[in-house]
């Protein structure tokens, strides 16, 4: 097989023409700026594509002029503080928003980043290419005055690294020996491209970009640098009579190390939900561990140099743990998260989330006050992220216990697993609002979902908490005291889970292990009473509430 590099670089005219340009502009008239299809004429402060006028604010053109008269040099903070405000100090979250009107201006996005680039904790960059003779008009160098420019000559640009994680999937290797297996293994790597593209969090590169290394020997570290990505996903096929074998590593591009490799297996018989599977299978293993290796780079970065991002992950580390001290520190990361970037739907959600999980654990102090803030928090959250599974997610859960609107809940949750079918939080929060709802069957089949999807999830004390919840509430007491149980066994400051431990020994007529569960409730809130609970647990239907509150009466909970 060939080894020659495909170049993908359109010719650049020496720097030397650019600052010819750029010098006559500024000794002659304010000559318009061109590139792609846009037109940016400084004279009459006036953008337009193709002829027809674009709409811009006078502060989104000067952004957009300081740009373009400094390409492919990074434009700091400072810089456009100084240039565009005055020198007024304005919000973390002000700048973003220019910027992103900005890039939706010239048909940018904050994802793409074809033509305006994040510098992380440095700035901008403007990578379009500026043409322009001195009419104004578009021009390209004439044959015969462009010098002859050999691959070798042309350098390999370092692509500066999203601000979020990013991923690249590379097609994976066929070694079977047999052609039919080509089109299966594409067909997976397709699917796990579409699937990881729908994590908004997750910055994916294209399905057409990865594969131009389709049969090439690779390097994970250069394809890292070419494509400009954090990590690398690469696998292999093979099949073995009517069996499949898939392997997959995940590998961290700027540093060769390994993250995550897992071996999954099928049979040929129906080849597409093979393909579904392993996509599901796939996708749900490697999105919690990038995750958690983003939170590890996050912690290691010094307090002065962290922005929105880097508080949420901060936070997000805590809220896995569960614990009251760990919710107590994760709270004021989501606030700041949300103080650098007023429009971080996720960090409403985490931050509604918290509220709910100090509430069901009995950690309130003020009530009324902190329930209230929890909802406008979580209502923030599904405004602002109406296309954001993680903000509907957590903000669709909190928004449900905190106001007792379960129904509404559910389709929040709905439409978050539409957005990222991968998504387990989706599922095992879902799953205990329909075991609340009283659809035990539902409920359950979700939260096996979930726990199929991330096996190792550090959240996982909620999924057995919430499978505790679903068997009690269809009468299968033994099960949910085991689950109750285990639950507890990682996280046992977990409230539900104690009571649920108590409610289900007490029924189940195991009355010594019942008081002992008690007990055990009593002290982690000794002010819960039977004439409260109405307030803590949002249950549904009569018969489930009345079951809880004869459980707990017979273990022992005051009136």
């Amino acid at each position: 097989m060939s080894s020659c590099r495909i170049i993908r670089h359109s010719y650049q005219p020496p720097a030397a023409w650019d600052t010819e340009l750029r010098a006559l502009r500024q000794g002659m008239l304010n000559l318009p700026f061109t590139f792609e299809d846009y037109v940016l004429d400084q004279e009459r402060r006036e953008l337009t594509l193709r002829g027809q006028v674009v709409a811009i604010g006078p502060q989104v053109f000067d952004l957009l002029l300081l740009f373009v008269n400094n390409p492919d040099r990074v434009v700091s903070k400072d810089e456009l503080l100084k240039a565009v405000w005055g020198g007024r100090v304005v919000s973390e979250s002000t700048i973003t928003s220019h910027i992103n009107a900005v890039r939706k201006a010239i048909g940018d996005t904050g994802e793409e980043q074809r033509l305006v680039r994040t510098v992380a904790r440095k700035g901008y960059r403007f990578v379009g290419r500026i043409n322009g003779d001195l009419t104004g008009e578009a021009r390209q160098p004439d044959i015969d005055e462009r010098p002859t420019v050999t691959a070798q000559q042309i350098p390999s640009p370092t692509l500066v690294l999203p601000e979020k994680p990013s991923i690249t999937v590379l097609p994976f290797q066929n070694l079977s020996g047999d052609p039919e297996q080509e089109y299966f293994a594409d067909g997976v790597v397709e699917d796990i491209i579409a699937a990881l593209s729908r994590i908004r969090w997750l910055f994916v590169i294209a399905r057409n970009s990865s594969f131009t290394y389709k049969g090439r020997a690779v390097d994970a570290q250069g394809i890292g640098q070419e494509l400009g990505v954090r990590y690398v996903l690469e696998g292999s096929v093979r099949k073995c009579g009517n069996k499949v074998r898939i392997t997959g590593q995940l590998i961290d591009a700027t540093s060769g190390t390994h993250i995550w490799a897992e071996r999954f297996e099928g049979t040929l018989d129906d080849i597409f939900e093979l393909q579904d599977q392993i996509t599901e299978s796939v996708v749900g293993a490697i999105a919690p561990q990038l995750e958690r290796a983003e939170i590890e780079r996050a912690k290691r970065k010094p307090t002065e140099s962290l922005d929105a991002y880097d508080y949420y992950l901060r936070g997000m580390a805590k809220l896995h743990s569960g614990s009251r001290e760990a919710i107590e520190q994760a709270l004021p990361m989501f606030y700041k998260a949300i103080e650098l970037d007023a429009e971080f739907s996720s960090a409403y959600g985490m931050a509604a989330w918290c509220h709910f999980w100090r509430k069901i654990n009995g950690w309130m102090i003020d009530r009324p006050a902190e329930v209230a803030e929890g909802i406008r928090l979580a209502r923030l959250a599904v405004a602002l992220g109406r296309d954001d599974a993680v903000a509907l997610t957590r903000g669709g859960h909190a928004l449900s216990h905190l106001t007792g609107e379960i129904d509404s809940g559910i389709a929040l949750l709905d439409r978050a697993r539409l957005l990222n079918p991968n998504l387990a939080p989706a599922w095992f929060l879902g799953g205990i609002l329909r075991a609340l709802h009283g659809e035990t069957d539902a409920a359950i089949e979700h939260l096996n979902h979930a726990v199929r999807l991330s096996p190792l999830d550090p959240e996982m004390f909620r999924m057995q908490v919430g499978m505790a919840l679903a068997h009690f509430f269809a009468g299968h007491f033994d099960t949910a005291a085991d689950w109750a149980e285990k639950a507890l066994g990682n996280l046992p400051s977990l409230l539900a889970a104690a009571a649920l431990v108590a409610a289900s020994h007490a029924l189940g007529g195991r009355m010594d292990k019942a008081k002992w569960a008690m007990q055990r409730l009593r002290e982690l809130d000794p002010s819960l009473r039977l004439c409260t609970l109405k307030d803590w647990l949002p249950i549904q239907r009569p018969e489930d509430f009345t079951r809880f509150v004869d459980g707990l009466r017979l273990a022992g909970l005051p009136e």
